[in-house]
């Protein structure tokens, strides 16, 4: 099958293009938001074809994987046609929830696909077909060392995006350890929440030395409010990391009882905190836990499969 979809979720479409098929990624020449091509800073096998897109007319594609309201005008005006069509959420939604309409609700034969059953509850589809097919991860190996008393925290934009982030509860998680907190534009955090920069340290490295470098951190916190599912939670469980995330969206369904600390109050998470930093081998029982968890429920070849089996109710 010949599948047209945008690179726009590096992490997660690392994942879907290690499918049996021929995955086609408009690129233009300023690399912009709808052609930025193959990847750059992950690992994606040569299945993987760019492609201009005043050449897509001509080519052979099967399906379309949206992922944005725009780009059903893109697929119209590049390519002249509809092929099958899938639209593919990340996001939880966002809004007048739960009353927020889906911009793919009513469009013709779309069908609908969620990452998480908490956002195909919460979003409003009207009569629009809809799926689930949860997250899958590329293992990364059990990298864990803990040999760090530090905690580590991966979010994006932690200073513009505020308490969705749960930016303004790192100074109780500082408090509780001293927080390492990776993603792009966390400089200045540390001022931003008046907090000294030894408790709260933006870190900025390469992707391809991220899971090295989260592994060396005794303890994944996931402060996040409100999100679809954080992928670098399913990453930090696949590398034996215990966690500690607040029980919000889908998160008390990917971290079961004993692979981690999932709560609401802030006393319980970071009390877990403390405690998985003072007792090095309580943390690697759970992490160990958690690994197995993400493997069974979060594995790549249960994701590859199930999106087998759509993508064939979808174009027979």
């Amino acid at each position: 099958m010949r599948i047209l979809i945008w690179h726009v979720h590096g992490s997660w479409t690392t994942a879907f293009v290690q499918g049996p098929h021929t995955y086609l990624v408009p690129v233009t020449p300023d690399r912009g938001p709808d052609g930025l091509g193959r990847a750059r800073t992950w690992d994606w096998p040569a299945s993987v074809t760019e492609v201009p897109p005043e050449r897509l007319r001509d080519e052979e594609i099967d399906l379309v994987v949206l992922q944005r309201p725009h780009e059903l005008g893109l697929v119209d005006r590049w390519l002249g046609r509809r092929p099958p069509l899938v639209y593919l959420e990340h996001n939880a939604p966002d809004g007048d929830v739960p009353h927020t309409r889906h911009p793919a609700a009513g469009i013709p034969g779309v069908t609908l696909v969620h990452v998480t059953h908490f956002n195909r509850l919460m979003w409003d589809a009207g009569r629009t077909e809809t799926a689930v097919v949860e997250h899958g991860i590329v293992d990364p190996g059990p990298r864990w060392t803990g040999e760090l008393d530090r905690a580590a925290v991966v979010v994006n934009e932690p200073v513009r995006r505020g308490r969705t982030t749960g930016t303004d509860l790192l100074p109780a998680f500082a408090r509780a350890a001293p927080l390492d907190v990776f993603g792009m534009r966390t400089e200045g955090l540390a001022g931003h929440l008046g907090l000294d920069p030894a408790r709260c340290r933006a870190r900025d490295v390469p992707q391809h030395e991220l899971h090295t470098e989260l592994a060396r951190r005794r303890v994944y916190v996931h402060p996040v409010r409100w999100t679809s599912l954080g992928l670098s939670l399913l990453e930090a469980m696949h590398l034996g990391m215990p966690v500690v995330a607040l029980a919000t969206t889908e998160v008390t369904e990917a971290v079961p009882p004993g692979a981690g600390v999932v709560s609401n109050r802030i006393d319980v998470l970071t009390d877990a905190v403390r405690d998985f930093l003072a007792d090095p081998a309580h943390a690697r029982a759970v992490g160990q836990e958690a690994r197995a968890a993400a493997l069974a429920r979060y594995g790549l070849s249960r994701f590859l499969d199930d999106w087998e089996r759509l993508l064939k109710e979808v174009t027979r």
